[in-house]
């Protein structure tokens, strides 16, 4: 079961956190895989030995580019995870106090990038294979001052949804998976181990080994009859007040 032996796999923010992790659970399965990054992650793709190709995902032409290279080298793409993505220098900051030129960087990598990724990825896919959106649980969850990132977010679930009528035709499945704070670059800051304590159900950060399995499960043949749907990683966050949070409040009280 989820074996990925004869298939082929490409990757975009892979040189760290939720791509490479990812990548490594996709090579170790049996795939072949190509992790694609703005930043150089040619030594982390080789230590887990893989392919890499330096990207930029803002870059319609770089995305077309490379999703054909990347199909040159291993083959016809079978799986496809478009995961890259920032938070922005607003993140954190109201929606008043927000930039115009900020909030267009966000969309560019987390938004554009993966409507690009549904665009040309197609064309360098098998039928019957795989994309994976990776979203968060912002797109639906309100936090304060995280309106950029949230926005973008939702709409990468929104495209999740079109993109899965549109390529049932090949057999071509399209989800989406949400996290929630995880142990990487993005989501271990203060505050969002704080907030991770406060609001999950487990009281904790999660962390890779919380998180791979899903895409590993989207990305094989078990999961060939789903699809549009978005899985949410987040240790119960989005369900309501958690214990320790109403613990705290009554104490409060």
């Amino acid at each position: 079961m989820f074996d990925l032996t004869g298939k082929t796999a490409f990757i975009t923010g892979g040189s760290a956190g939720i791509g490479l992790a990812v990548g490594d659970r996709f090579r170790s399965a049996g795939a072949k895989v190509v992790l694609t990054d703005i930043v150089d992650g040619s030594a982390q793709a080789a230590e887990i030995g893989v392919e890499f190709l330096k990207l930029d995902v803002s870059d319609e032409r770089e995305v077309q580019a490379a999703l054909a290279q990347a199909a040159e080298m291993v083959g016809a793409l079978d799986i496809v995870v478009n995961n890259a993505g920032i938070t922005g220098k607003d993140n954190f900051v109201s929606i008043a106090d927000g930039s115009a030129d900020h909030f267009a960087q966000v969309i560019d990598i987390n938004q554009k990038s993966v409507f690009y990724g549904l665009k040309h990825a197609p064309s360098a896919m098998n039928d019957g294979g795989a994309i994976i959106n990776t979203s968060s649980m912002a797109s639906g969850y309100a936090l304060t001052g995280n309106s950029q990132y949230s926005a973008t977010k939702a709409a990468v679930e929104s495209l999740t949804k079109v993109a899965a009528l549109e390529l049932g035709d090949r057999g071509i499945r399209v989800n989406a998976v949400a996290p929630a704070f995880m142990r990487t670059a993005m989501g271990a800051s203060d505050l969002g181990i704080a907030i991770a304590g406060d609001r999950t159900a487990f009281g904790r950060l999660g962390e890779m080994e919380d998180l791979i399995g899903v895409y590993h499960f989207l990305a094989a043949d078990e999961s060939r009859y789903i699809t549009g749907q978005t899985i949410a990683v987040d240790g119960g966050m989005s369900l309501g007040i958690s214990a320790q949070a109403m613990a705290n409040y009554m104490q409060a009280g």
